[in-house]
């Protein structure tokens, strides 16, 4: 009997076989294929080519890949284990540039190499292995708190609308954006989703729609340029998209394409909803003009997903896999520990006095 795609784990460890294992997401939904990652090419191709993606994904997948790269490194000398572990983490930090959870993790895990260094490197090993369960258990946590303050923002048979992919094949459980649509799903709350098919990779239409279909949601695939009409027509109450960075003035960069859902939502008076994890929070990064978006290769664009190619040989292609929606178009940005509104500035240094009390990173 098939398994449901909900079943599978998106990131998980395998410690006794010294590999990572990973729902090769660029098969879905047609395939499902679990991949395993044990040298630093490989996690650091799993992650550019978009095998795991999703930026709290992202960022467990990089903690326990360095994890397991670090277990590699035969010496007792802390100080040559320390400059590998470096090289490594460098190394994985390159492959995608605009989520920051992949930054966060991995300076997370040298974190503890640095306030271990005086036990044996065996036992820092083992403190890394700790810390990246951690980092997966916290993930889900989060998670589902997002879903909870979320859900607070919505009534039984509202509409939604999300972009992207922000759901449980981009995190550890639940999702970001989809959270709310979960804990619903779970009270009954009978919340009919619209899904954009988010070009030119098909997150939406290849993996929101599947796991929101597989989990019995209402849900209706439509395409990217679709998202007015259905606003207009008065079938959504509220948007909902997860993001890869957030600036300290509350710019978010996100997937292509949302910014135009934003400017939509606005201009039919609907709330937008961002859900962002604190760690992806970066307030060293003043706006979102400061933000590297990632460029993609043209063949996404011009051929990925045709039998034929669909674009003339040689014509340019300009492929940003992001793009940044201006802080005044978001309603609020909902955060494990509340819900921040405009002044983001301002509300950033209440949620983050929040976790400092709390006790957490």
């Amino acid at each position: 009997m098939k398994r449901n795609i909900m079943e599978y784990e998106t990131v998980e460890l395998d410690d006794e076989r010294s590999c990572l294992v990973i729902i090769d997401q660029t098969l879905l939904p047609a395939t499902t294929k679990l991949v395993e990652l044990r040298t630093a090419q490989e996690i650091w191709d799993a992650i550019y080519l978009l095998k795991v993606r999703g930026a709290p994904a992202i960022g467990v997948t990089a903690a326990f890949g360095i994890y397991l790269l670090a277990k590699q490194i035969d010496t007792e000398d802390y100080d040559f284990f320390y400059r590998e572990f470096v090289k490594e983490k460098n190394f994985l930090n390159s492959a995608r540039p605009t989520a920051v959870n992949l930054s966060w993790a991995l300076e997370r895990m040298e974190g503890v190499c640095k306030a271990n260094r005086e036990k044996g490197v065996k036992e820092i090993k083992e403190e890394l292995k700790k810390e990246a369960v951690a980092i997966k258990e916290e993930d889900i946590w989060v998670c589902r708190t997002i879903g909870e303050y979320g859900l607070s923002l919505l009534k039984p048979g509202d509409g939604i609308l999300t972009h992207c992919n922000a759901g449980q094949l981009a995190t550890s459980k639940y999702g970001t954006a989809t959270a709310p649509i979960y804990l619903g799903q779970e009270k009954g709350y009978g919340f009919r989703v619209f899904a954009d098919e988010t070009r030119p990779l098909l997150q939406g239409a290849r993996l929101t729609a599947y796991e929101l279909y597989a989990s019995g949601v209402d849900v209706t695939l439509i395409c990217d340029n679709m998202s007015a009409m259905v606003m207009k027509n008065g079938w959504v109450n509220a948007v909902f998209v997860g993001c890869d960075r957030v600036a300290a003035n509350g710019d978010t960069a996100n997937k292509i394409g949302t910014s135009l859902v934003a400017v939509a939502a606005k201009q039919y008076h609907i709330p937008f909803y961002v859900c962002a994890p604190t760690s992806t929070i970066d307030l060293d990064t003043k706006t979102g003009a400061d933000i590297q978006i990632e460029q993609r290769p043209e063949e996404e664009v011009t051929q990925m997903w045709y039998e034929e190619r669909m674009a003339p040989k040689g014509v340019k292609v300009y492929n940003p896999a992001f793009d940044v929606t201006d802080n005044e178009l978001i309603t609020a940005i909902i955060t494990e520990y509340g819900i921040a509104k405009a002044p983001f500035e301002t509300a950033f240094q209440e949620i983050f006095q929040k976790k400092e009390e709390k006790g957490n990173r």
